[in-house]
């Protein structure tokens, strides 16, 4: 049987997970939430086997929950940021060593037929990006070859729980629809108050009567765990804008490569300087992407990009 993940861990939770997984009602809200997803009424908390892994799906920052229910394991993940598209293999390397500890090695090699867990998983996304109510990724997505019927599949569904999105889960789950108020206060307060806005964030849930039962008796453990979340978006933030700083650099030597090729019948300074220009361009323009993710009015952002309004407005 596989062990349940112990309370001392050396690794981050985020709020979502330590709500519907390590608390000590999480799984009365992920029985709420696996009811929302599937229209049925369980409630028995004994039939839930916490089966979450460590350090796989998100490297040293948990993000993920897992659980083994009525034959089936529901595994539960949560962006803040972009959707992810690798989701789909993700959560193949994930199942697959869910698999390998609830079944020891010599079951696989008998004549009978092991009957396993029935796999769903689910991304719950409330990023600040625009994204569709619903979505639907598809491991199948990712090969070279494009099959009609293929061979290994692994279906994510994407919801995006952002409340101006109303999409119905919010309504038949009120720990999930709670949790996106929750981050939506806290999005909120920490643009108002970068140094006290958690705390604010807390106290606001908790006067409108917002998860306010955990919020009154984890404040201190929320907190640290929002520092920690919040630590390892700008991380992630960092690594995308230099990954773009690179591409950039390669879109200018590319730019001259081109530039030289087409200087053979145009002249070469022209077709460098077409290619420098090229390269400057999309700088401007991944700085402003990144700028306006961040909340910052277009007047600022014309000033630190040179770009006009109307480019602004269609990033």
């Amino acid at each position: 049987m596989l062990e349940t993940v112990p309370d001392n861990r050396n690794y981050k939770d985020s709020v979502f997970v330590d709500l519907f997984s390590t608390d000590e009602k999480a799984k009365e809200r992920f029985l709420s939430l696996y009811n929302a997803l599937h229209g049925t009424q369980v409630h028995d908390v004994a039939l839930l086997e916490n089966i979450k892994l460590e350090q796989v799906m998100y490297m040293s920052f948990a993000n993920d929950v897992s659980y083994l229910v009525e034959n089936k394991i529901i595994v539960l993940a949560e962006h803040q940021s972009t959707i992810n598209p690798n989701m789909p293999l993700r959560c193949l390397e994930y199942v697959s060593r869910l698999y390998e500890k609830l079944f020891e090695s010599k079951e696989k090699y008998s004549r009978k037929l092991l009957t396993i867990p029935t796999p769903e998983f689910y991304v719950f996304y409330n990023g600040k990006e625009v994204y569709t109510r619903e979505a639907t990724l598809k491991l199948s997505h990712a090969f070279k070859e494009q099959t009609e019927q293929p061979n290994l599949e692994l279906i994510v569904k994407v919801v995006n729980i952002n409340r101006h999105n109303e999409h119905p889960l919010l309504e038949l789950c009120k720990p999930i629809n709670e949790y996106s108020i929750f981050v939506q206060t806290v999005r909120k307060w920490k643009e108002l108050d970068p140094v006290y806005g958690f705390q604010k964030a807390i106290e606001e849930c908790i006067a409108n009567n917002i998860l306010r039962e955990y919020l009154e008796r984890k404040t201190k453990e929320v907190i640290n765990m929002l520092l920690a979340e919040y630590n390892y978006e700008e991380d992630i933030a960092v690594q995308r804008a230099e990954e773009r700083e690179i591409a950039f650099a390669e879109g200018i030597e590319q730019g001259i490569e081109q530039g030289i090729e087409q200087g053979i019948e145009q002249g070469i300074e022209q077709g460098i300087e077409q290619g420098i220009e090229q390269g400057a361009h999309n700088k401007a323009v991944e700085s402003a992407r990144i700028l306006k993710q961040l909340h910052s009015d277009t007047a600022m952002i014309m000033q630190v990009t040179g770009l006009s309004a109307e480019e602004i407005a269609r990033l």
